[in-house]
């Protein structure tokens, strides 16, 4: 019966994949693994390798010689409230084209090739979290949206991991869209937004924080901020993309 079961199941595999065959998420060119980007998409974005900061990954150009150990001004004046932060690439008009549709328009299933690619963000970070804690999205946004792209994106990366991820600990008001604010004003509107509801949840533990882009990083800074006061031990971040500021 067993044989029977593998076979009957190979063969529907079989039939759906060649009925549905594997396409690249965001132009659909045939790709072998289902999810994954075609070669053309793949490199028509901006990925962030070295140098980068080593704090906050800000990329440098590539031209530059800054030692093993570089530091952007914002980390070297002790600016950045986590231990460290990654990002898979830079926010501009190609990732704006994948990660807008993602994140307003229902395409959930760019969320499989953008969680892979902030694990290869991860690579070179030696750290075992505890907790994949996406950022929290308030109710309102959550029942007008009909999902959290940052818990989307952190599910496969907490299964990477083998951890669990938290979607309770934590809990976020409502506050007005940030966007086209400066960083000050971004700093001011997310400030008191999250409330730690289970701090036992996160006391003594390593947090990576998910999400899926950065501009200012003033919502990773808040929530590093009351989870340490709840008893944090380490705030990591990891997001898809990352606005590259001037420095």
């Amino acid at each position: 019966m067993e044989r029977v079961t593998k076979f009957v199941s190979g063969v529907t595999r079989f039939s759906i994949e060649f009925l549905f065959p594997s396409a690249c998420p965001l132009c659909d060119a045939p790709v072998s693994v289902d999810g994954e980007l075609c070669a053309d998409c793949w490199t028509s974005f901006n990925w962030i390798g070295r140098p980068c900061c080593v704090r906050c990954g800000y990329p440098f150009p590539a031209d530059l010689d800054l030692g093993t150990r570089p530091l952007c001004p914002k980390c070297a004046s002790g600016e950045t409230s986590l231990d460290f932060i990654r990002s898979a690439c830079v926010y501009d008009d190609v990732s704006r084209l994948a990660m807008l549709p993602f994140k307003h328009g229902g395409r959930i299933r760019y969320a499989s090739f953008m969680s892979r690619a902030m694990m290869w963000a991860l690579r070179d970070i030696d750290v075992q979290p505890d907790i994949i804690l996406p950022v929290p999205l308030a109710y309102r946004r959550l029942f007008h949206r009909g999902y959290n792209q940052a818990a989307l994106l952190a599910r496969p990366i907490a299964r990477a991991y083998g951890v669990t991820m938290d979607l309770d600990c934590v809990r976020r008001e409502y506050r007005p869209d940030m966007g086209h604010k400066s960083a000050p004003q971004r700093a001011e509107n997310i400030r008191g937004v999250f409330r730690v509801i289970h701090p036992d949840a996160v006391r003594g533990r390593r947090i990576l924080l998910v999400d899926d882009v950065m501009t200012t990083g003033a919502t990773f800074s808040e929530l590093s901020r009351v989870l340490r006061n709840a008893g944090a031990t380490a705030v990591y971040g990891v997001t898809f993309c990352r606005a590259a500021r001037a420095i």
